[in-house]
């Protein structure tokens, strides 16, 4: 909760004077779509060659999936996945029970922790698609109890300013805040501007931070910098106490992520995020011995 708040205050912080010092463009690269077996295919900006990671973020993929395809009974640990569905459902169903849909413009925020196994699956006829976010949990937040966090479209605070509208996702923008805890202090949003509109937006000194283009094209950074169009990714310095974005042609929708970083090494194997090697080979025996978090795993599948 301390996080939590000292969090908030960065951002007030922020708000209260503006952005004066807009942080420069250090990355921009064009995502390409990827088919990845029968009816999935994504695009992937953060966890790719050129973006390896962008601590604390993992992984930030564009998918899109139809049946036959979706992801069986498996395991997480160590960080926090986010799904915010643009385009139809998706529908879990987790070892502990918790199981639903959710719809175009829903968020799960799911911090699995210790240990999460769950499926998921199209939830309609036709593609479905959305956005998934990796979010690293800190050395001392890796084992904490499982949370899903869940918030429906219409409940998804809103602002408008100067023909920029906010969807806050996580965070705060244009003195809306997002009800969603996280437990690494973070900032998602969803932001749709008209021809010619410019929003600056406030981000905590040190955060990490970067722009996903999802449709139109806008510029970020430095004016005459080149516009950034659909299914770009934008990575921003740290130097600077936001970011300047001004929309090009008919118009943009972008997603806006930034959070602290962890500073801490990054142990990555299939679905577990850990700091060492070591760890992530206890949460492997974890998983296969049905322990340490995983005990409802034994005998549970999902029928998927």
């Amino acid at each position: 909760d301390s996080d939590e708040d000292a969090a908030a205050a960065e951002i007030d912080d922020e708000e209260e004077h503006s952005v004066r010092r807009p942080r420069a463009v250090v990355q921009k690269f064009m995502c390409e779509r990827k088919a990845v077996g029968d009816g999935f295919a994504l695009r992937r900006s953060i966890g790719r060659p050129e973006l390896q990671s962008l601590d604390p973020f993992i992984s930030l993929d564009e998918f899109e999936f139809s049946r036959p395809a979706g992801f069986s009974d498996h395991p997480h640990r160590g960080f926090e996945n986010v799904t915010y569905m643009l385009e139809g459902g998706l529908s879990y169903h987790d070892f502990s029970g918790h199981k639903g849909t959710i719809n175009t413009g829903d968020v799960q925020w799911m911090t699995a922790g210790r240990g999460v196994v769950h499926a998921e699956m199209p939830g309609g006829e036709g593609v479905q698609r959305g956005l998934n976010l990796w979010l690293n949990l800190s050395s001392t937040d890796k084992m904490v109890a499982p949370r899903y966090q869940e918030l429906r479209s219409r409940d998804v605070p809103t602002a408008e300013k100067d023909g920029a509208s906010i969807k806050v996702i996580a965070g705060e923008a244009l003195g809306a805040r997002s009800p969603i805890q996280t437990r690494t202090p973070a900032m998602w949003l969803d932001v749709t501007m008209r021809p010619g509109a410019r929003l600056r937006q406030p981000v905590p000194a040190g955060w990490s931070a970067c722009a996903y283009v999802i449709d139109g094209e806008a510029s970020f950074g430095q004016p005459g910098d080149e516009a950034a169009g659909a299914h770009h990714c934008v990575v921003f310095g740290g130097d600077g106490d936001g970011v300047d974005v001004r929309s090009e042609g008919a118009g943009t929708r972008f997603l806006l992520l930034a959070a602290r970083p962890h500073g801490e090494a990054v142990a990555l194997d299939g679905p577990f995020v850990m700091n060492t090697s070591e760890e992530v080979q206890q949460a492997r025996e974890d998983y296969l011995n049905r322990r340490n978090g995983f005990e409802m795993a034994a005998g549970w599948t999902s029928g998927q």
